[in-house]
């Protein structure tokens, strides 16, 4: 990212540090990163200026890991050089592809063939047709106010990230965050899919962990038959929301959940 950039906000920037990479030279500087807790007030106002600025504001935490180096961000574990575009990747074909391989019922190590497919009811293995928004999408950065503010009262030490970015999806692939790894190493692959949820559902990035994502949804689904679809779509974005955690869930308990949610929130182990 260009320093000089972080000269367009029109308000004045707390303490902070451009992060370099760690497997980057000096010049790679994805991320600048503020020394103190976020202010809701104004990540609020960055993300309203965004179009102006070329910054996407991020609230960035370490998750759970208590180890004193805010991990991955202050310790620059950030791989932006090895990433490909979200141009190039067609985010229907890649949840389709990645639906076929996490619905497949060989050599599963957690649920027997027919768990597995009970998981993934009514559907099964077939990958079925696209969620839609119904209503045009407006509001979307109020709606990410509002959660950015919630988000801060549960996570106290996020603090505010600033990356060279047009959309928040663009910046989880500009920054080099890993988060998937376990499944896929290539962000931008999951960046193409949550541009397309900006599109059709408002979503917008609000905060990202060492392992976690977290959107606001202006229009989420409404009705048990649209909220099975979008939960066949998370299921192939983030199996782990589904079949691991504290409460494992099936496509219907989890199309239950996010019903009219207005925030939709991933992990990945």
């Amino acid at each position: 990212m260009n320093p000089e950039l972080l000269a367009s906000p029109v308000v004045p920037l707390p303490k902070g540090r451009m992060i370099t990479s760690d497997e980057g030279d000096d010049d790679m500087q994805p991320l600048w990163l503020s020394d103190t807790p976020a202010s809701v007030e104004l990540w609020a106002h960055l993300c309203a200026e965004h179009s102006a600025s070329g910054l996407w504001p991020l609230l960035l935490d370490a998750d759970d890991l208590n180890d004193g180096e805010f991990r991955p961000w202050a310790s620059g574990e950030l791989s932006p050089e090895r990433m490909s575009s979200p141009d190039a990747h067609d985010p229907m074909t890649l949840l389709a592809q990645w639906w076929k391989v996490y619905t497949s019922t060989d050599d599963d190590d957690l649920l027997t063939p027919e768990k597995r497919l009970a998981v993934t009811a009514p559907f099964g293995q077939a990958w079925p047709s696209p969620a839609r928004s119904h209503e045009p999408v407006t509001g979307a950065d109020e709606m990410a106010a509002e959660y950015a503010r919630v988000y801060v009262g549960q996570h106290p030490r996020s603090r505010l990230g600033l990356v060279a970015a047009a959309w928040g999806a663009d910046a989880l692939t500009a920054v080099g965050r890993n988060g998937p790894a376990n499944y896929d190493n290539d962000t931008a692959k999951f960046s193409a899919v949550v541009r397309d949820w900006e599109r059709r559902f408002g979503a917008r990035v609000v905060a990202v962990g060492f392992s976690t994502l977290h959107l606001s949804v202006v229009a989420p689904p409404i009705t048990t038959e649209d909220a099975l679809l979008v939960a066949a779509e998370h299921f192939a974005f983030c199996p782990d929301n589904i079949l691991r955690g504290s409460r494992p869930y099936t496509l219907a308990t989890y199309a239950e959940h996010i019903v009219g949610m207005n925030c939709w929130d991933f992990w990945w182990d």
